[in-house]
């Protein structure tokens, strides 16, 4: 990916870290400084997935859960805070829209994305004074392998098909779908929107 990034006249550089380990966090942001110079966006993309109801789901697969897909969100955002406060940049969390409405199946996920949700506005109201936006994305199902994990092919386009029959708009999304308003909130024409919690989802959670 960064090699395609340098291709486009970009400058980028792959740093690989398990953003569990509680120093990860802190180096990365380092790492950015040192490389670039500063620090403008932070967006906290990383997320499990393991389904499961409240009664069999077990300790380490919720301790899993919560610590990647909401602990390592805290650490990073924790971490990148003074950086950003001195060029007045921008978190963007990549939520769900299972952070907007409940999930069958799937308790450990959506709670930890609901907590995402919440992280997001707490974290906007304290850092308004800093100059710091802090928004979420709350994607819909989207073409990823976490959404058709072991599926390929034929399987894999029947099964998206499956799922973008109960989208408003009739498809799930692609990455693009979401990263396009990813960057839009990370930009200044949404230099007036923090707290907020975007769905792009196709209609999904519209009623």
């Amino acid at each position: 990916m960064a090699e395609e990034l340098r291709a486009t006249g970009a400058a980028a550089h792959f740093l690989a870290t398990d953003l569990r380990d509680p120093a990860a966090s802190s180096k990365a942001v380092e790492a950015a400084i040192e490389i670039f110079g500063r620090l403008d966006v932070v967006i906290n993309n990383a997320g499990v997935l393991i389904q499961g109801t409240a009664e069999d789901t077990s300790d380490a697969d919720w301790d899993h859960i919560m610590d990647v897909n909401l602990g390592a969100v805290f650490r990073l955002s924790r971490a990148a805070i003074p950086a950003l406060r001195a060029h007045r940049g921008c978190i963007v969390n990549i939520a769900s829209d299972w952070a907007l409405t409940g999930a069958r199946g799937a308790v450990a996920y959506a709670v930890s994305k609901a907590a995402v949700a919440q992280l997001t506005r707490c974290m906007a109201l304290d850092r308004a004074a800093d100059g710091i936006r802090v928004n979420a994305v709350c994607p819909g199902d989207t073409d990823t392998q976490m959404l058709t994990a072991g599926l390929s092919g034929t399987a894999r386009a029947e099964a998206l098909a499956v799922f973008g029959a109960s989208v408003p708009l009739g498809r799930v999304a692609t990455p693009v779908d979401i990263a396009r308003v990813t960057a839009f909130l990370a930009s200044e024409g949404a230099a007036y929107m923090t707290g907020a919690l975007v769905p792009v989802d196709g209609g999904a959670t519209a009623g």
